[in-house]
């Protein structure tokens, strides 16, 4: 029997680049295409999930910042532009002669101060809690403690040594003191006859058995110590003694740069001529047609020039005692200060001040050009022109802003009286003590 010859299978095919592959090789490649494009799938739905997540945060983040910033404004807004609607707060007074009585809501405190409200705010948190520590030494019959008379020029620093005593802000404990107040009168030495140079070494040495005594002087070297005295005794009483005047606060009637007044620190006491000599003016406008007038000595230059200037102008009454004019002239004597200040205000005479330097008392509470005239000594020559370019609402305004209880010492002392505007300034000068 013939066999068949074997020959390969073959077709078109065979002869073309493609072959037949292997099933299992062919099974093989399929899941590993597959298993790849399973891995690539997972990664994107991972990456798209990763933004999707990455986006709500920060949509999230943005969303919770425009919250709170849009409720920050609203409550900003609140609390700035609208109204208060608070009870009127009470405040327990507790200086003799004043009950508890409720708070006058400010409605009192105009433009005259240079802020009204934090007046008002600051005012209340001294009464609450500013405490004056006295130094005990030195014998009260001689020239320490209490004061030699409350009359006359150096009444303000009497009555101060006095009212101290009777009010909420004394201490007894020297720990609770925000300031020490050094018992030394100048008047008292005055009255007794102590020449000028004299006075300076009896303050010495008080002042240094003080330091050597205590330990409070050293603590602050002094800036927590303050004394007072009226007039240009006490600048003499203490100008040998650097330490006290460079150091401590000074409350004195002579607030002139040229005696080494530093207005940061010290304060302008308020020189008062009590008591007065007739009852306050007020509410009179209609009966004040003389323009202006003054009286007093010839013992400074710009008295000099003002006496010689105007002396016989018919409207300007120089050398008359005639106060219920619309302007009294206030010009300083041997100091720039001057009682006739306090005098003018009480009554009801707009103040007319000539100075070149002096820090008027509670300058840094009261705006003065809305109740005073105030100006250089060089604008004597034209006074009387100035005096009269002010038209009559220009001098209502002035007079009806006349706040005459600053200005007025009382025995006990009462709220807002010189005393307080006095402790207020010295509250305000303790903050800036930081050691």
């Amino acid at each position: 029997m013939k066999q068949l010859k074997k020959f390969p299978l073959t077709s078109k095919a065979s002869s073309s680049s493609h072959h037949i592959t292997d099933p299992s090789e062919s099974s093989s490649s399929s899941s590993s295409s597959s298993s790849s494009l399973l891995m690539m799938s997972s990664v994107k739905q991972n990456q798209q999930q990763s933004s999707f997540h990455t986006l709500f945060s920060l949509r999230g983040s943005l969303l919770t910042l425009a919250i709170l910033t849009h409720l920050s404004f609203t409550y900003l807004s609140l609390k700035y532009s609208t109204p208060s609607s608070q009870v009127p707060v009470t405040v327990k007074v507790v200086d003799a002669g004043r009950n508890e009585e409720e708070d006058d809501g400010g409605d009192e405190f105009g433009d005259v101060y240079h802020s009204p409200r934090v007046f008002k705010l600051n005012f209340a948190e001294m009464e609450k809690k500013f405490k004056v520590y006295i130094y005990p030494d030195g014998d009260s019959k001689t020239f320490y403690q209490t004061p030699r008379k409350l009359t006359g020029k150096y009444a303000s620093e009497g009555y101060f040594f006095q009212n101290i005593r009777e009010s909420r802000f004394r201490t007894l404990d020297p720990d609770q003191a925000h300031l020490f107040f050094i018992p030394i009168s100048c008047h008292k030495m005055r009255g007794k006859g102590t020449s000028y140079d004299n006075m300076t070494i009896i303050v010495q040495n008080y002042v240094e058995s003080l330091i050597s005594k205590y330990p409070y002087w050293n603590r602050t070297l002094g800036a927590d110590h303050f004394f007072v005295t009226c007039h240009d005794v006490g600048v003499r009483a203490t100008e040998g003694l650097p330490l006290l005047v460079k150091n401590s606060i000074r409350a004195v009637c002579s607030p002139s740069y040229d005696v080494g007044f530093i207005p940061h620190k010290d304060v302008a006491l308020p020189q008062v001529l009590q008591p007065f000599a007739l009852p306050a003016g007020g509410n009179d406008v209609e009966n004040r047609t003389s323009l202006g007038f003054w009286a007093g000595h010839r013992n400074s230059k710009i008295r000099v020039i003002l006496a010689r200037v105007w002396e016989n102008d018919t409207e300007l009454d120089i050398s008359n005692n005639r106060i219920y004019t619309k302007f009294c002239i206030c010009p300083g004597g041997s100091q720039v200060n001057s009682a006739r200040i306090a005098d003018s205000i009480h009554y009801g005479c707009i103040p007319v001040i000539l100075s070149n330097y002096y820090d008027l008392p509670f300058n840094d509470i009261l705006d003065w050009r809305k109740f005073a005239v105030v100006h250089n000594e060089s604008d004597v020559y034209q006074l009387k022109q100035i005096l009269k370019n002010k038209s009559q609402d220009e001098f209502i305004a002035l007079h009806n802003n006349l706040i005459q209880k600053h200005f007025q010492w009382n025995s006990p002392p009462v709220r807002y009286d010189a005393f307080h505007m006095v402790m207020y300034d010295l509250w305000l000068r303790h903050h800036t003590i930081q050691y």
